[in-house]
Parts: C-alpha cells; structure tokens; sequence
C-alpha cells in the first residue's frame, strides 16, 4: 500500500505543475482542455474501490463516525481516501484553470489559488470563488457601460 500511496502522487503532479508553474503555456491549455488528466486518478480510485465495494456501501450508505475513523485508520483505507482526494482536487483545479482563463483573469491570481486547492482542496476552492465573485462583477460594470 505504501508503493501505490507513493505513486499516486505521480498520477496528478504533472497536471498542477502544468497549471501552476505554466499556466500561459499552450501545451498546458491544451491538455487541461481534455477529461484526460483527470483519468488515472480516477482508474487508480477504481481499481482500489470496486474490489472492496460490497464491503464499503454498508459504510458509505450509513455512515458512522467510528466505522468511518476505523477504515480511514488504516494504510488501505488512508489509501483510498488519498486517491479520492487526488482525483476530486484535480478535477476542481482543472476547473479553476479552465475558468480563470476563459473569465481573463491573471495567471498571479489563479496560480497561487492553484496551489491552495492542491493542498487544502475545499478552502483552494472558496479562494477562487470569491476571486470569481470579484471578477465577474467585475465584468459586469463593464458591460453595463
């Protein structure tokens, strides 16, 4: 489990340094445009899941914190959450990337907004909602003139 915990991280970390470090870069544009980033994280998430599955939707469907804290407590279980968090943080910095671009603003904002949904997921993600409040407001001044 430790092995695939480890190289996990290497299904991902191309795409955020894309997004981050060369957010103008056409390949990065390109590549972020498509699902396709998103799909090893999601296979690997898959292939930890659905073995276990008939085990796992009793927990999931009805879920008590105890029986959650004890899966969650373990290398296999840490495991799959860990995949979950890459495959969902990914798609909602893809997200971020995507938008921020097609609503203009500054790759200095978005990167560092970036960087926080890497590594504090939801929190990343209310960053860039309040920068996209601002922004489209923004954008909405201007069309009224």
């Amino acid at each position: 489990m430790d092995t695939i915990f480890s190289i996990s991280n290497l299904l991902v970390m191309p795409f955020w340094l894309a997004m981050i470090l060369l957010p103008r870069w056409r390949w990065t544009a390109r590549i972020m445009a498509s699902l396709w980033p998103v799909v090893p994280a999601v296979l690997l998430y898959a292939v930890l899941v659905l073995p276990n599955l008939p085990a796992l939707l009793p927990m999931v469907s009805s879920p008590e914190l105890g029986v959650i804290a004890a899966m969650l407590g373990t290398p296999e279980g840490a495991t799959v959450a860990w995949a979950h968090f890459l495959a969902f943080d990914l798609f909602v910095g893809r997200w971020v990337y995507l938008d921020g671009r097609r609503l203009g603003m500054s790759a200095w904002l978005v990167s560092p907004i970036l960087f926080f949904v890497l590594m504090l997921g939801p929190l990343g993600l209310m960053l860039y909602l309040a920068a996209r409040l601002v922004k489209t407001r923004q954008l909405a001044l201007i069309a009224e003139q």
